[in-house]
């Protein structure tokens, strides 16, 4: 099968390597996925950049999480019709080599969940970390009908789906957004409000537009960057629900915090509860079945250009997610 993989961490373009490699074999309650789109994600090119240096100890890696595209076999313990299912793909690349940047993947047959038929594959690749984290951000801590949601970035490939979540939970919504691009983008989500997070004192516009009013929860993709803002709009018993910061180990206001008695959430795909992940795929398939959800593609590179994919994320700057696409 076609595939890209790397044996040494670096750049792109220096360590991504393109080639025909053995198509894998189906094990035990696993299926094999023939894959049509892969997504990239950043977390997939701070792997192959070095961020864990001990992934390339059992040999090189085929990288991406996430993916969709058609089982063509199971192994034993998987119903037979399973064949010809639709599905996408999730954690394919988390705790073993293999991912999605490949013809085929063999994974846990949990992992790859049924993809609604008038849902084209590049948008099965977007739905494993942004959209999981996206639900899992919104729903961790009980119901947001009728609570006020922040989503920090609004326009970001989790933020775009976190509005949606909170929109179709009943909440109501108010987004931070760089430009006015970003800004279309977070009303186009549903968004109620879009507020500049370029202004140094934005706290004070969102409690302008609230008048007054302090969030219930929010959902933020710089937690470091943003925590003194945060804490000056989000109310007593608050919920910060966060999966990204630009510090890796930012101060804490402990005693501000303690006081304002707030819950503090750290939100990432792989670590999430078994029964988590269930709920944000069924909420999934429900949503794609009834066409619930807007989707974003920013970029399209066929897999002879995996390496591009990876620049393209590292290069900042895209609305949306990026996908190869596999032939």
């Amino acid at each position: 099968m076609k595939a890209a993989w790397f044996e040494r961490f670096g750049s792109a373009n220096d360590v991504i390597r393109m080639g025909e490699i053995d198509r894998p074999s189906v094990g035990h309650g696993e299926v094999l996925v023939r894959l049509y789109a892969s997504g990239t994600n950043p977390s997939d090119t701070k792997k192959r950049a070095g961020a864990f240096p001990d992934l390339l100890a059992g040999g090189m890696i085929i990288p991406n999480s996430d993916g969709a595209g058609v089982i063509e076999a199971v192994g034993p313990g998987v119903m037979h019709s399973r064949i010809g299912e639709r599905v996408w793909v999730y954690q394919a690349q988390y705790g073993r080599r293999f991912g999605t940047a490949a013809e085929y993947v063999a994974i846990d047959g949990k992992r790859a969940a049924p993809l609604p038929g008038n849902v084209d594959f590049s948008v099965g690749a977007c739905m494993g970390i942004p959209a999981m984290t996206a639900h899992r951000c919104v729903h961790a801590d009980g119901p947001v009908q009728g609570q006020l949601v922040l989503v920090t970035g609004g326009a970001g490939r989790v933020g775009y789906y976190a509005i949606q979540w909170a929109k179709l939970a009943g909440a109501m919504v108010i987004a931070t957004a760089s430009n006015d691009a970003t800004r279309n983008d977070c009303l186009a989500a549903g968004a109620d409000y879009v507020i500049s997070h370029r202004e140094p004192e934005w706290h004070k516009a969102l409690l302008a537009v609230t008048d007054g009013r302090k969030v219930d929860r929010v959902i933020d993709v710089d937690f470091g960057a943003n925590l003194s803002s945060v804490l000056e709009v989000i109310r007593i018993g608050g919920t910060v629900a966060t999966y990204s910061s630009s510090a890796a180990e930012p101060a804490l206001p402990f005693r501000k915090m303690m006081f304002m008695d707030m819950t503090l959430r750290m939100v990432i795909v792989y670590a999430m509860p078994e029964s988590a992940k269930e709920h944000a795929i069924n909420d999934i398939g429900d949503a794609l079945a009834h066409g619930l959800l807007t989707h974003r593609i920013a970029q399209r590179y066929p897999l002879e250009h995996f390496a591009e994919s990876n620049n393209a994320i590292e290069k900042g700057g895209l609305n949306g997610c990026v996908v190869v696409e596999i032939n």
